[in-house]
C-alpha cells in the first residue's frame, strides 16, 4: 500500500527521523493557514500523488510570500500533473503538504528495500540525490553504496557509519547522518514497509540532516499488523479496476495489453502472461483467482476484466488441485451469461475433473474456444484478436 508523501513524514516523525516541518492542505485557504502556522518566510508547496517526478511536473514550487502560496496552491490543486510515473493521462492533484522552506547544502539518496536476491533488506545510500535511483543504477552503479541487513543481528551501528562515510560526511553532519539512518531503518523494519525512500536527503548548511522527500510504502500481506494504517488509503490514487478488485478478494493489476488474463494461482499467471508474449499478444491485466476459485470469483473476475475497454479477448488457464475444474467449468458458464461477454474467451482447463469440465462447457451452448494447452490457448487467443 502506497500513502502520500505527508503521511509518511507523519509516521516518520513518531520514530523521530527529522523532516521539515510542514502541514496538508486540501484548499487554498487551508494552504495558507498551513503557511501561517508553520512560520518562516519561505515555504514548499507541494503536490500530493502517488508518484514521483513531481518536480518537474510542476508540481513542487517555492513561495516567498503567503500571497505566493495563495496563487500557488491554486494553481496546483485541480491540476492534472503528469510525471514519467503517472503515464500521459497524469493525476489530479486533490491535496498539497506546505512545508518550510530550509537552507541546502547538499542533496543525497538513502532508501531502504528488501533485495530479493539475498533474502535482505538493504539500506542504500547516494551522492545522487534528487535523481531517480534507477538511472542512477544504471548510468552509475559504482554510486549506489550498500548494507545488507542480517535479520539476525539487525542493522549495526557500524554500517551506518561506514554508509555516512561513503557519502563523504564529517562532524556534526556525520553524526547526524548515522543517527538518521539508524532511525529510519527502524521505522522501516516496525511498520512492515516495503519501501522507505529518501529522495533526495539534505544536508543543510548548518548541519542538520533531513527527508526534504518520503515515499513510503507498506507490505500488503502485513497490514493486519497496523489497522491504524486503513485511513491512510487513498482510493483515488488507485486505479478502479484494482480498487474493485481488493473489494472481492482477487489479487488484480492493470497493464497495457489486450489480452484479459484469468489464471488461478500466482506463478501459473506470470507464466500466462509470457506465453501470451511469446505467442505474440499483449497481457490486459494480472489476475489471480485464488487456489479456491468459486463461480463467484469467476464472475467477478469477468466483470474487472471486462470493464477494461482495452481487452479484445480473454485467456482462462485454470489448474485443478486445490479446486475441481467441473467447478470452475460451472462458474465460468454462470458468469459467461451473467456478465454478457462479448469478447472471444478462450479456456484452458487441467487438472482433477479436467474432462467432465471441457464436456460443461461443451453443452453450455454458449462460444467458448477450449484449448488443449497452454500453447494452444496463447496461439488460439492471439489468433481471435487478430480475426
Amino acid at each position: 500500500m502506497k500513502v502520500h508523501e505527508y503521511q509518511g513524514k507523519e509516521i516518520l516523525r513518531k520514530y523521530n527521523v527529522p523532516v521539515p516541518a510542514g502541514r496538508a492542505a486540501f484548499g487554498v485557504e487551508e494552504a495558507v493557514a498551513a503557511a501561517q502556522a508553520i512560520g518562516g518566510n519561505t515555504w514548499v508547496v507541494k503536490a500530493q500523488i502517488h508518484a514521483g517526478g513531481r518536480g518537474k511536473g510542476g508540481g513542487v514550487k517555492i513561495a516567498r510570500s503567503l500571497e505566493e502560496v495563495r496563487a500557488l496552491a491554486g494553481q496546483i490543486l485541480g491540476k492534472q500533473l503528469v510525471t514519467h510515473q503517472t503515464g500521459p493521462e497524469g493525476k489530479t492533484v486533490r491535496r498539497l503538504l506546505i512545508e518550510q522552506g530550509v537552507n541546502i547544502a547538499r542533496e543525497l539518496y538513502v532508501g531502504v528495500t528488501l533485495d530479493r536476491a539475498t533474502s535482505q533488506n538493504v539500506v542504500m545510500a547516494s551522492t545522487e540525490g534528487g535523481v531517480e535511483i534507477e538511472k542512477v543504477a544504471a548510468e552509475h552503479p559504482e554510486k549506489i553504496l550498500k548494507a545488507y541487513v542480517d535479520r539476525a543481528a539487525g542493522f549495526q551501528p557500524y554500517q551506518a557509519r561506514e554508509l555516512a562515510f561513503g557519502l563523504g560526511l564529517g562532524g556534526d553532519a556525520f553524526k547526524n547522518a548515522v543517527r538518521f539512518l539508524t532511525v529510519l531503518y527502524t521505522a522501516y523494519e516496525d511498520m512492515d514497509c516495503s519501501l522507505a525512500e529518501i529522495n533526495p536527503l539534505v544536508i543543510t548548511a548548518e548541519g542538520a540532516v533531513l527527508a526534504l522527500d518520503a515515499k513510503i510504502n507498506f507490505d500488503d500481506n502485513a497490514l493486519y499488523r497496523h489497522p491504524e494504517l486503513a485511513a491512510l488509503r487513498d482510493l483515488e490514487e488507485e486505479d478502479p479496476l484494482e480498487v474493485e478488485a481488493s473489494r472481492s478478494n482477487l489479487n488484480y493489476i492493470k497493464l497495457d495489453g489486450n489480452v484479459g488474463c484469468m489464471v488461478n494461482g500466482a506463478g501459473l499467471a506470470m507464466g500466462t502472461m509470457d506465453i501470451i508474449k511469446l505467442a505474440g499478444g499483449l497481457p490486459a491485466n494480472f489476475l489471480d483467482v485464488g487456489g479456491g476459485a468459486s463461480a463467484e470469483t469467476v464472475e467477478a473476475g469477468f466483470k474487472i476484466i471486462l470493464a477494461d475497454a482495452s481487452v479484445r479477448a480473454v485467456l482462462i488457464n485454470i489448474f485443478g488441485g486445490i479446486v475441481r475444474c467441473d467447478r470452475v467449468a460451472t462458474g465460468v458458464v454462470e458468469a459467461a451469461r451473467k456478465v454478457n461477454v462479448r469478447v472471444p474467451v478462450v479456456i484452458r482447463l487441467a487438472g482433477t475433473n479436467a474432462e467432465l469440465a471441457a464436456e460443461i462447457l461443451k453443452s453450455s451452448g454458449l462460444n467458448f474456444l477450449v484449448a488443449d494447452n497452454l500453447q494452444d490457448a496463447a496461439k488460439k487467443v492471439t489468433q481471435a484478436i487478430a480475426a
